[in-house]
């Protein structure tokens, strides 16, 4: 029996919950839509943040490894401090030099970085400040000596080709593929011969074998790759001379915790993507405090919104509380009738945000804006779309329990007193 009236009272709370928004339709609708706005902008502003981050990323990605192992510049020292008698040694005609750069078998350290779980690929490096001829014009720009197959790995090259085979690249120990900028501003076309000059002043003939195109057009406009052995002679160097190696990991988002390990393995520097890119990895940051701030003032707004109704309802609804109170209602249920009306209205709300959102989203990622980005760079994300939905609840939940919870403390005697 008490399990039979357990479940009629059940009934009769939402029952009675329906009623109240049902009877005030446009109260409801006004809640509703306050939530839907609210829980739009956190759908459309989050993803428009994860799109913009996903853009950047992408953009550094494609000339830019997720870790990067090299030497540090240090300079030699002339003068020396002996702690023991607290003077200072100089020594005679001193020459203050770079240390050298060069990294000591990295064949043996590449193969030592691929057994890591963590690491996809890791591929030798070496990159050259470079002057680019064509008759009468010169460009300022830097080259990459690379093995082409590694650096597709690593950078996929061959999606980013707009003319050319990056394969010309390993049957023509002289080509060079270059940006669309350079090939622009030299008047470049495809099989044409530049000359190439680097700081030390040596010259060589090169085959333009393709152009690629990124979505960064400072990249374009002054990077090429050339292979590897070209490289080295350009800085009068020999064939075991490396200056960098690059690393692509699984999660790139892991690249700084990996620091350490890949320091203590390589016996070299090891710098994280993040920490190249810090005044980038800043404004990520600042886009998302942002959004986030407006997103949530906006949901805020719509919590006040759904308080304000239901209070007013409470309010309205002082004499009927107090007959269900006088009735035998407990305060649980008057919390739960009133909470039922919140959650009714921030599901409506929620859905009709998520629908709203969804609709912006899929009209703003046709929008071409041009340059390098393209089309805005926004799309669906169900993450999102999961936390939009609990975050809508969570906030109606609350917006209601409030003014319920002060409802289940009326006194019907008081009430009817008065």
């Amino acid at each position: 029996m008490k399990l039979f009236k357990k479940k009629i009272n059940l009934g009769v709370d939402y029952e009675i919950a329906f009623t109240h928004i049902l009877a005030r339709k446009m109260q409801t609708f006004v809640a509703s839509l306050a939530v839907a706005i609210g829980i739009a902008a956190f759908v459309f502003l989050n993803s428009l943040v994860v799109g913009f981050n996903r853009s950047s990323d992408e953009s550094f990605f494609k000339t830019m490894p997720h870790v990067r192992i090299y030497i540090d510049d240090e300079l030699s020292m002339p003068i020396q401090k002996n702690e023991t008698n607290q003077r200072t040694s100089v020594i005679v005609n001193p020459k203050i030099t770079n240390n050298s750069d060069k990294l000591i078998n990295p064949e043996k350290i590449v193969e030592q970085l691929e057994t890591k779980e963590y690491v996809l690929t890791a591929a030798p490096w070496l990159n050259v400040n470079l002057f680019y001829n064509n008759g009468i014009s010169q460009l300022n720009g830097s080259s990459s000596g690379v093995n082409i197959m590694e650096a597709n790995t690593l950078f996929d090259i061959k999606s980013t080709m707009v003319e050319g085979d990056m394969n010309e690249l390993l049957s023509t120990p002289n080509g060079i593929i270059l940006g669309v900028g350079i090939a622009d501003n030299l008047n470049v076309r495809l099989n044409d011969n530049i000359s190439i000059v680097s700081p030390l002043g040596i010259i060589k003939v090169m085959k333009v074998v393709g152009f690629f195109k990124t979505s960064n057009s400072v990249v374009d406009k002054t990077k090429s790759y050339i292979n590897l052995s070209i490289a080295q002679q350009l800085m009068a160097q020999g064939p075991d001379y490396l200056t960098d190696i690059y690393i692509k990991i699984k999660n790139p988002n892991d690249a700084p915790k990996l620091i350490s390990d890949l320091e203590a393995l390589s016996g070299y520097n090891a710098e994280s993507w993040q920490t190249a890119n810090e005044s980038a990895q800043a404004s990520k940051k600042t886009r998302a405090v942002m959004m986030g701030s407006i997103s949530f003032i906006i949901l805020i707004v719509a919590a006040f919104t759904i308080y304000n109704i239901i209070n007013m309802t409470i309010k309205q609804k002082l004499h009927d509380i107090a007959i269900l109170k006088a009735q035998g209602f407990a305060g649980k249920s008057v919390v739960k009738i009133f909470l039922s009306e919140a959650l009714i209205i921030g599901i409506l709300g929620t859905i009709g945000g998520m629908m709203l959102g969804t609709l912006l989203i899929n009209i703003l990622s046709k929008v071409y804006i041009g340059g390098d980005t393209g089309y805005f760079p926004i799309q669906f994300e169900p993450r999102i779309m999961f936390i939009g939905f609990l975050v809508g609840l969570v906030v109606t939940s609350i917006a209601g329990y409030i003014p319920a919870r002060s409802a289940a403390k009326v006194d019907p005697i008081s009430i009817f007193r008065n």
